[in-house]
């Protein structure tokens, strides 16, 4: 996760148990494991941030997948999900590879920390509003040592609204996809389909879709950078 404070913030949240529920989930995934991955020990913990410290964008997730994340150890890593958003990170020069296998696999990201709301995998994909607030104070201290963030990129509902929550914008702005909304201190939150199988099989994400959020992004860093 980096050095500092991050790198404190990082173990707290690996050996994070306050959600019996989740932990009960994210072990027996581990345990039980998907059949093409039966070789394969899963990480089945939390799952903290990466990437740059110094990053200019955050990249925000709702939580790590059950077989990606949960069993790779590092977000939107090993899964389909991964497999677009690091295309897209790559292709505007963020990332230095547009596969993310596994942890040690050399990818590095420049300008960018990625991280979710919710830290363990959930059953379906939906953390209680509980679990959502147990980790909130982790994603709340996270958010704080990233302080060289200009536009934090939402991918989803879940991610955008912990956002809104953290800077405690009223009236609440209404997710949708490449909605921009202008944050305190010059910074802006940017809306974006996740990058599911949900939404990508189903054509509702498309690449192109994709590529001109990751655009609106980029011109976004420009505009905060120039009036900083």
């Amino acid at each position: 996760m980096g050095s500092g404070g991050l790198g404190a913030l990082e173990r707290e949240i690996v050996g994070c148990r306050k959600c019996p529920r989740l932990v009960k989930w994210r072990e027996r995934v581990a345990r039980e494991k998907k059949a093409v991955y039966a070789h394969e020990a899963y990480w089945g913990k939390p799952v903290p941030g990466w990437g740059d410290s110094r990053a200019k964008i955050v990249v925000v997730g709702l939580a790590p997948g059950a077989h990606g994340a949960n069993r790779t150890g590092r977000m939107f890593t090993g899964d389909e999900s991964g497999r677009w958003l690091y295309r897209a990170l790559a292709k505007m020069g963020w990332a230095s590879q547009a596969e993310s296998r596994e942890r040690g696999d050399g990818l590095k990201l420049r300008d960018v920390w990625i991280t979710s709301a919710v830290k363990c995998a959930p059953p379906t994909n939906r953390p209680t509003t509980g679990e959502r607030d147990n980790c909130g104070g982790f994603f709340r201290r996270e958010l704080g040592f990233l302080r060289g963030a200009k536009v934090y990129l939402a991918l989803g509902g879940f991610g955008f609204e912990a956002v809104v929550r953290e800077f405690g914008l009223k009236p609440k702005p209404k997710f949708s996809h490449g909605v921009e909304v202008e944050l305190p201190g010059g910074r802006w939150l940017v809306g974006s389909y996740h990058v599911s199988q949900q939404n990508t099989f189903t054509g509702r994400l498309t690449e192109r879709m994709l590529d001109a959020v990751m655009a609106k992004v980029s011109r976004r860093v420009g505009l905060s950078e120039g009036s900083s």
